[in-house]
């Protein structure tokens, strides 16, 4: 009896010492992978990237150039997606710099959240370099930008409806507090001011989003509003105003204008007469110029502190020009 007690706590002691070794060497193995994380590598950027939204194929064409750049130079990317939440944003800036990256590439839900300024700044005042890619900020200054120019597409659309029609009735769709979008319509505006003959007759929130601007835009027709032009401030928020008036049977022709040069909307433009035009931007070279600032950045070289992409209009005239399956 004695002799069986005696196994039992020979048993129960190596159990305890096995416990005990097995939960070391645990411990020991997670300080080592969050040291290996945590611990520079000798030329290596460390980039935090939060854009407003990845529910749209420009912000992931993208990320992708700039991660595909970034594993050629054996830079980590930190990669995260507010769902255009201005306070997931900031939680997100604050996240970049306590993992001590060296610069945060920015494109803001909001350009002047107080919430997402406040982070940007606790972030530069920790040292961090900061780039705004496709949206600026107001009241904050970025070490660098790089934008298309955004105020020209909406010269360029309201050029090309001025071409195409002696008059219109407007419906404008847009994204308000986002720097790049008002610009957008903001420069369309301005061309068209001294027109008369194109009037503005309706402005509705869309937040660039296909699935708000189908409900918006078919809301307004339902409420009797009459317009034979929808300029919307990106390729989302037309499409989901041509799948609102396809929706509601609209007898009238309607003139659609986007801004971003989607694939979507080149197809579109190449297979119906759906869609009158829309501004190309180029997501992949924003990309690359993205990363050649960082370039500098790393080796300490001079760079500008705005990088401005040309636009050009895609209509059908030169449509044929363009990848329709994929991004310039």
């Amino acid at each position: 009896m004695e002799l069986e007690e005696e196994i039992v706590q020979k048993k129960r002691y190596r159990t305890m010492v096995y416990t005990i070794i097995c939960s070391l060497v645990f411990v020991v193995v997670v300080i080592y992978v969050n040291a290996i994380q945590i611990r520079p590598i000798k030329g290596q950027m460390r980039v935090g990237v939060t854009y407003m939204t990845m529910n749209n194929e420009f912000y992931q064409t993208l990320n992708a150039e700039i991660e595909r750049v970034a594993d050629e130079k054996g830079d980590l990317l930190l990669v995260r997606n507010p769902e255009l939440d201005e306070e997931k944003q900031s939680q997100q800036i604050d996240y970049f710099r306590q993992q001590k990256v060296n610069v945060i590439v920015i494109n803001p839900v909001k350009g002047d959240s107080p919430k997402i300024i406040a982070s940007l700044k606790r972030a530069k005042q920790a040292g961090i370099k900061i780039i705004a890619v496709d949206s600026q900020l107001s009241h904050f200054t970025v070490d660098a930008s790089v934008v298309s120019d955004n105020y020209q597409a909406g010269v360029l659309v309201a050029q090309r409806l001025m071409k195409q029609k002696n008059e219109a009735k407007i419906l404008l769709l847009e994204h308000k507090g986002t720097v790049s979008a008002e610009q957008r319509i903001q420069g369309f505006l301005d061309t068209i001011q001294s027109e008369p003959a194109y009037q503005v007759v309706g402005r509705e929130e869309t937040r660039g989003q296909t699935e708000l601007a189908l409900p918006a835009v078919s809301q307004v027709i339902q409420d009797g509003l009459v317009f034979d032009t929808v300029v919307a401030l990106n390729d989302r928020a037309a499409i989901g105003a041509l799948a609102a008036i396809k929706e509601n049977q609209l007898a009238i022709p309607i003139s659609i204008y986007g801004i971003d040069g989607s694939p979507d909307m080149k197809v579109l433009l190449s297979t119906t007469d759906d869609i009158e035009g829309t501004v190309a931007q180029s997501p992949l070279k924003m990309g690359r110029q993205v990363m050649q600032v960082i370039e500098c950045m790393r080796t300490g070289k001079s760079y500008k502190e705005q990088y401005k992409i040309p636009v050009e209009m895609i209509d059908k005239d030169n449509v044929d020009r363009y990848d329709v399956n994929g991004w310039q």
